[in-house]
């Protein structure tokens, strides 16, 4: 997993309330073995006008010319809600979506989003508003820059301070996924056997008994 810790971008605003996951991928995008291609099926309902021959819907955000290349998603409150799929997230970080900025997260999703990489921020809807408006003028040239080591924005005058917590915001920036983050602790772990082992050494195995 690649660490986080400055992102300057092309935003797409996709102000809707409850953006759930079944928008963000269609379950029926999700009959793939490997995670290549997921992006293709991102938002696949509203980017296409024939989800099936993939002709594309030009007025959808993710379609117009001016925000091609788009790394910043801005969302509506609730976002990521209804099913657990983490397809979702993966259809997000395979179309190269690196940061999403919305008023609130379905708590799953949001898990979900760190654990591989993306930066979920919490930032009141009228802010976000004032920066889909700015974005809005020059799409291509007012990019956001935001910053996970100071948990600011910037671009469109003041800098605005966005909601991470702080055990998030160490994971991407330090780019552990949940191994990686295991792995922090293994000091930990291996005492916590010992002494466990010590205590209770019946529940070792005899070396080569069958597990």
């Amino acid at each position: 997993m690649q660490p986080l810790t400055v992102h300057a971008g092309v935003v797409a605003p996709l102000l809707r309330a409850n953006i759930d996951t079944d928008a963000i991928i269609p379950s029926r995008e999700m009959r793939r073995v490997s995670r290549q291609g997921l992006g293709e099926g991102l938002f696949a309902n509203w980017r296409y006008l024939d989800p099936e021959l993939r002709r594309p819907n030009p007025d959808f955000v993710l379609n117009r010319p001016e925000r091609a290349g788009a790394s910043i998603l801005l969302g509506g409150p609730n976002f990521g809600c209804g099913s657990s799929r983490e397809y979702a997230v993966w259809a997000l970080d395979e179309f190269g979506i690196r940061v999403i900025l919305a008023p609130d997260f379905n708590p799953i999703f949001h898990k979900n989003c760190v654990a591989n990489g993306l930066l979920p921020a919490r930032l009141p809807f009228p802010a976000i508003r004032e920066l889909a408006a700015w974005t809005d003028r020059d799409p291509q040239g007012n990019r956001l820059v935001v910053d996970l080591r100071t948990s600011r924005i910037e671009g469109g005058g003041t800098p605005v301070a966005f909601d991470v917590s702080g055990a998030d915001r160490i994971r991407l920036l330090r780019g552990l996924d949940d191994i990686a983050l295991t792995d922090t602790r293994a000091a930990v772990i291996e005492a916590f056997e010992r002494n466990r082992f010590a205590a209770h050494p019946w529940v070792r195995l005899p070396e080569g008994a069958d597990r």
